[in-house]
C-alpha cells in the first residue's frame, strides 16, 4: 500500500499529542479518562498495526478516524475560542492534533484510492535482439 510509512507517522504523531491532551482533561472521572486514553492512543496504535500488515481498507479506517478527530479538534477549538475554557495548552494541542488529522484523512484517502485501482497489467517487452549466430543479418 502506498503512503504505508506517511500514515504510520501521522498515527504516531497522534498517539504523542492524545498521551499529552490526556493529562489537559479537567476534572474528569476515571471512567471518562480510560475511554479518552482509549480513543486518543489505543486506536491509533491498533490503526498503525494494521497499516503496517497492509490491508488496504485500514486506509479508510484511518480516513474515518481522522475525520472524527478533526471534528472533535474543531469543537474543542471553537469552545476555547467561545470562552468557554482558558485558551492555552488545550488550544495548542487541539490545533497540533487538527492539522495532522486532517494530513491523515488526506493521505488515508490517497492511499485508499490508489489501491483500489489495483495493479496494472504488466507491460510487454520488446523483442529481443537476434543473437549473433543467427543467418538473418540486416
Amino acid at each position: 500500500m502506498r503512503h504505508t510509512w506517511t500514515l504510520i507517522g501521522l498515527l504516531a504523531g497522534l498517539c504523542l499529542i492524545g498521551a499529552n491532551t490526556t493529562q489537559l482533561i479537567p476534572a474528569a472521572t476515571e471512567t471518562v479518562r480510560v475511554g479518552w486514553m482509549l480513543y486518543l492512543l489505543a486506536f491509533p496504535i491498533a490503526l498503525a498495526g494494521l497499516v503496517w500488515m497492509g490491508w488496504s481498507w485500514t486506509a479508510m479506517a484511518c480516513v474515518i478516524y481522522g475525520t472524527i478527530g478533526l471534528a472533535l479538534d474543531l469543537a474543542t477549538i471553537t469552545s476555547i475560542l467561545g470562552g468557554q475554557g482558558e485558551p492555552g495548552a488545550l488550544f495548542l494541542f487541539s490545533a497540533m492534533s487538527g492539522i495532522v488529522n486532517f494530513s491523515l484523512m488526506l493521505f488515508g484517502g490517497r492511499a485508499f484510492f490508489h489501491a483500489l485501482q489495483g495493479t496494472a497489467l504488466p507491460v510487454s517487452r520488446p523483442p529481443s535482439p537476434p543473437s549473433p549466430s543467427s543467418s538473418a543479418r540486416p
